[in-house]
């Protein structure tokens, strides 16, 4: 096995420069992701300081500033001036009033009403069971079957339901998705408080309801896919991982990663759930898709460049790297992110 003192033997003093450039960057970055702040706001410097490892880099020649008239018009609006609170916040006029009319315990019989004295409280009605009940009439009509007289029944239908001989209208059914998904409200926790509300429901049959509502909604993400993959020429990918209960182990997890695809100019997202961070999510989602693929770079990606698709980076991930730079090649480093900045510039 080879020693330290083996390993650099050999090299020159040029290399030797260059890997203790090299360690010093990798030890920088290990404090920075310790001890340092994550923000990576850039203030450019009026004299960048030169290296000091004697490394004698030629000083890039910094470009004059030029002046562009860039003529944009936007709704500028005035600033909210910041004061101490009068009184009440004056509640919506387009609230429903209940009138309670107060009158005095004094006799004002014969007495002439000169005005009134409103007080307006805010009041909330907690959401409440109650059953909707279809009563439909049903005719007995006298019919002649083959020269015999036969009774018909005649009876309306019900009307459409979300889930078919399910006891929850369709409004109950998406509060409880709303409260899970949008609220992030777990079944068991919406359980508790139906049951404060004089409901008990199991668990279980509300789960049950949860998954034939998001078979309900499989169409609704089928359009949105057709939106992004089909319609769309520009889209954006990134993946991230969380945490999945495990079906096969009681109690735990394992790590699972969704997939999302946004189509900016229609501002449309898709998310695509994975068990893992292989390319067989994209693989199966970006199939009929023709266009520009922007990604963070994630080799996953790169698969994908072909004569239907193009690939474009990220220029925050971009600039992130100029970022990390600054504490070994400042003076390169800060003339990229004024650069970046001119086009963060012209994007505002």
């Amino acid at each position: 096995m080879l020693t330290t003192d083996a390993l650099y033997e050999n090299l020159s003093r040029e290399d030797l420069l260059l890997t203790v450039v090299k360690l010093q960057h990798e030890l920088d970055q290990l404090k920075r992701l310790v001890f340092g702040s994550k923000q990576e706001r850039f203030i450019p410097s009026v004299t960048p300081d030169q290296l000091a490892l004697g490394l004698n880099v030629e000083a890039i020649a910094q470009p004059e500033a030029t002046t562009q008239n860039i003529e944009y018009t936007r709704t500028v609006h005035e600033p909210t001036k910041k004061s101490l609170p009068t009184g009440r916040t004056k509640l919506p006029a387009d609230l429903p009033r209940e009138r309670i009319v107060i009158e005095p315990q004094e006799d004002v019989s014969g007495l002439k009403c000169i005005g009134e004295e409103i007080t307006e409280e805010l009041e909330y009605t907690p959401g409440k069971f109650f059953v909707r009940q279809y009563v439909r009439t049903k005719y007995a009509k006298p019919v002649l079957n083959n020269g015999l007289a036969e009774t018909k029944i005649i009876i309306a239908s019900l009307p459409e339901r979300a889930i078919q001989k399910c006891i929850a209208s369709a409004a109950l059914l998406s509060y409880i998705i709303i409260n899970k998904y949008i609220d992030h409200l777990p079944v068991y926790r919406q359980v508790q408080r139906f049951t404060r509300e004089g409901m008990k429901l199991p668990a279980s049959t509300i789960t049950g309801w949860i998954s034939q509502v998001c078979a309900l909604l499989e169409v609704l993400y089928a359009v949105h896919c057709k939106l992004i993959f089909n319609d769309s020429d520009y889209i954006q990918g990134d993946e991230t991982p969380f945490k999945v209960l495990d079906k096969n182990k009681k109690g735990t997890t394992h790590q699972g990663y969704l997939w999302v695809y946004r189509a900016p100019v229609k501002n449309v997202v898709v998310f695509d759930y994975r068990p893992g961070r292989s390319g067989e999510g994209p693989r199966t989602c970006l199939k009929n898709f023709k266009g520009h693929l922007q990604s963070d770079g994630y080799e996953v990606y790169t698969a994908f460049a072909s004569k239907s698709i193009t690939l474009l980076s990220c220029m925050a991930h971009a600039r992130r790297k100029f970022d990390e730079a600054l504490s070994n090649d400042k003076q390169r480093a800060e003339y990229v992110l004024a650069e970046i900045q001119k086009l963060y510039a012209i994007e505002r």
